[in-house]
């Protein structure tokens, strides 16, 4: 296997960086050189990913966002391209899922936030920065997609469910249409990863399942990687999930 690249002074957007794996990612990103930008709707969540990046000698720029407009998407993506003119890799790891997601109670409004966040966001993300991409002629796209986008579960809900599969579908059709403009795009489908997100399931997860989860860490490693393989290397899909996998080990369905 050849080197991995060295990705000092490139640039990389991350959405969803105040919390989890879009926090991870940005650090890792950040250790190994790049320029970060980092999106979020909460202020003190992104400044708590700034303080730990500047921790390891890098000055972040910050953009808060709502992903589910796509107005403000595209001015972010605008800014962006102003003052780098360039975006070499994007993780896509704005998300969200409600407390109430069995068909039993889901009402219309949890399911159009999950699927206004965790798909259309993705969408609105992705279609503004290809245009940047295309003309530069290279550019990977991590969408952090889920175990749920690739199998059906109970545990995860119907919208969260059906969004993430969405999100693998159009990162595909990504890969399909832009890779003669060199451009890559990966569905990252993890398994339970020990992050905020699990304080919004309807049943406690405990401090003892949390910890033999997959942390965040690890997946900011593994999108770490993804940015430094060649560019000619596109990994369509990875899914990883923890070695105790509840999903296998308790017959989770």
């Amino acid at each position: 296997m050849g080197a991995l690249r060295n990705l000092e002074g490139k640039v990389a957007w991350i959405t969803g960086a105040g919390t989890g794996i879009g926090q991870a990612g940005a650090v890792c990103l950040a250790r190994a050189g790049m320029e970060v930008v980092l999106s979020g709707r909460r202020k003190e969540k992104l400044a708590d990913t700034e303080a730990m990046i500047r921790a390891v000698g890098k000055e972040p720029v910050i953009e808060e966002l709502d992903v589910a407009d796509a107005d403000q998407v595209a001015a972010v993506v605008d800014r962006i391209e102003k003052r780098f003119s360039r975006l070499d890799v994007a993780v896509l790891s704005a998300g969200i899922n409600v407390k109430k997601r069995s068909w039993s109670e889901v009402d219309t409004e949890g399911w159009d936030s999950v699927v206004d966040i965790d798909l259309n966001g993705a969408f609105y993300c992705c279609s503004s920065i290809l245009p940047i991409m295309r003309r530069q002629k290279e550019g990977l796209i991590i969408n952090v997609s889920s175990w749920a986008g690739v199998r059906v579960s109970k545990m995860t809900g119907p919208a969260y469910t059906a969004a993430k599969h969405g999100m693998v579908a159009m990162s595909e059709s990504i890969n399909m249409e832009e890779a003669i403009n060199g451009i890559r795009s990966c569905a990252l489908c993890p398994g339970e990863v020990a992050t905020p997100i699990l304080d919004n399931r309807p049943v406690k997860v405990t401090d003892d399942e949390k910890a033999v989860m997959l942390q965040g860490e690890d997946l900011g490693e593994t999108i770490l990687f993804l940015a430094q393989l060649d560019k000619r290397v596109c990994v369509n899909q990875l899914v990883i999930s923890p070695t105790a996998n509840r999903m296998y080990t308790a017959g989770i369905t």
